[in-house]
């Protein structure tokens, strides 16, 4: 996954990325040489068509996911459709976005939970809202390092946790998430955006290890009623 275009950063001044042109090109040569399906977010109606000719996954911004004329056009024009729940949202009022995407004729949908406001500047994580989506029937991935961040924190830009980013995870697949998504760079101090709440690439490999472990017991048959 990676943005051609963030057309939410905090500031007029914050790096946004390569633009649609270059970026998509960027992403459709990965997509050629390393054989793996790409993601991207999609910020505006004249991005779609362009962006759906290169995209696997097209994914619908957190702060658009009530827009219904967006959601409803991504989901014509996507392959899959991911959407990001608003910081704002329930995760019950989840399912009427679901039924948009399906009254477009989608029925290729994820969901994804990034924290929800306590307050300014801050985000909380609650747990529950990972089975509540789940039920809905459709995959929901949890985004790790987004919901550690806070939002406009450091006033032209967004602070983070990057600390918690471990436990947090562990809880989202301990709750029998479908998969999880971390923004990683070699550094995230020199990082262009989000460093604050990025993982360092180097302990990745041993975090996705325990992850694994988890997801395995979790998902493994039980008669238990409570699962």
């Amino acid at each position: 996954k990676a943005s051609y275009d963030k057309a939410n950063r905090t500031s007029i001044k914050s790096f946004r990325g390569p633009g649609l042109k270059k970026g998509l090109a960027i992403l459709q040569r990965i997509r050629e040489k390393l054989g793996v399906p790409v993601l991207s977010d999609v910020h505006r109606f004249e991005e779609i068509d362009p962006a759906s000719k290169v995209l696997d996954v097209m994914q619908v911004p957190a702060f658009l996911c009530r827009q219904t004329d967006f959601v409803t056009e991504m989901a014509k024009k996507a392959r899959v459709i991911n959407v990001k729940k608003g910081q704002f949202l329930a995760p019950w009022d989840v399912a009427n976005i679901i039924e948009k995407a399906r009254a477009a004729g989608n029925d290729n949908i994820m969901i994804t939970e990034r924290g929800a406001t306590f307050g300014y500047n801050n985000l909380v994580f609650d747990v529950r809202s990972l089975p509540i989506m789940r039920k809905m029937g459709y995959p929901v991935i949890f985004d790790a390092t987004h919901s550690v961040q806070l939002p406009g924190g450091r006033g032209a830009s967004s602070g983070g946790q990057r600390d918690m980013v471990t436990y947090l995870a562990r809880a989202a697949v301990a709750a029998g998430v479908d998969g999880v998504f971390f923004e990683v760079y070699p550094d995230p101090e020199k990082a262009l955006c989000d460093g604050a709440n990025s993982l360092y690439l180097d302990s990745l490999e041993d975090l996705l290890v325990t992850l694994m472990k988890i997801d395995a017991l979790v998902k493994t048959p039980s008669n238990g009623k409570n699962q």
